[in-house]
């Protein structure tokens, strides 16, 4: 039985680039579909299931940080879809507010469709499956830490209150590596190698992007209990005590 193709999504207010991207991802075995616009890209997501959305920044109108905020808020049927976002612009600031929205990851414009297809084929291995150091770090499929649960066969994360918390696939990612080292100070370099299988370059601020998103999900409770520690010049540590079955 042969698995279905990964179904891709680009937004973007270029016809052309929508046209060779498409046509590109397809012949590598990517099904494709585009929209022009946030409006196209809701009817889309509505009426087929998507796997991944490349997203453009710059687009008149409602632009992509809007649509991916949007995207990612509670209580959205799509806070986990994976992003991929584009954008012409290539400063420093711009990647990291992409990143703040909760982008997964983030291409500049011009760009290869090589190594798009590359980032895309990358963000969807992570999003459906643990890196292999992840998982012989432990058996352990459920957690319990301060009142919340962690589902590691699920993926579900609640809070004290039995609240379905939902998180894209990096903060997954990054809370479960704290269960697993809790009460354990990682640096940002080994956050990095273990959620994702990279190294970071000097101005790279993904990890503590995502740490700040993770705690923003995780409420009022976490922030109470200083549950996720920054330890200065070192990186971070989860401070409680942790039960796995």
């Amino acid at each position: 039985m042969t698995s279905s193709p990964d179904r891709v999504l680009m937004v973007d207010d270029d016809p052309e680039i929508r046209q060779l991207t498409a046509q590109y991802l397809q012949q590598n075995g990517v099904q494709c579909s585009t929209a022009a616009n946030g409006r196209e890209m809701r009817h889309a997501l509505q009426s087929q299931r998507v796997d991944l959305l490349v997203l453009d920044v710059m687009m008149p109108g409602e632009d992509g940080l809007t649509i991916c905020r949007d995207l990612r808020a509670q209580g959205s049927p799509h806070a986990a879809l994976p992003i991929l976002m584009l954008t012409a612009r290539t400063e420093d600031a711009d990647r990291i507010l992409g990143l703040e929205m909760g982008a997964d990851d983030y291409l500049g414009k011009p760009f290869a469709p090589r190594e798009l297809l590359a980032r895309i084929r990358a963000i969807l291995r992570r999003s459906r499956a643990l890196p292999g150091n992840l998982q012989s770090a432990t058996g352990t499929l459920f957690w319990r830490f301060s009142g919340y649960t962690l589902d590691a066969v699920t993926r579900q994360v609640r809070n004290p209150d039995g609240v379905l918390l939902v998180l894209t696939s990096g903060e997954y990612r990054v809370l479960l590596v704290l269960l697993q080292h809790a009460n354990k100070v990682l640096s940002r370099d080994q956050l990095l190698e273990l959620t994702q299988g990279r190294t970071a370059d000097a101005f790279d601020r993904s990890i503590d992007l995502l740490i700040s998103r993770l705690r923003l999900r995780l409420g009022e409770p976490a922030r109470a209990l200083g549950l996720i520690k920054t330890v200065r010049s070192e990186g971070y540590v989860l401070a409680t005590e942790v039960q796995g079955e």
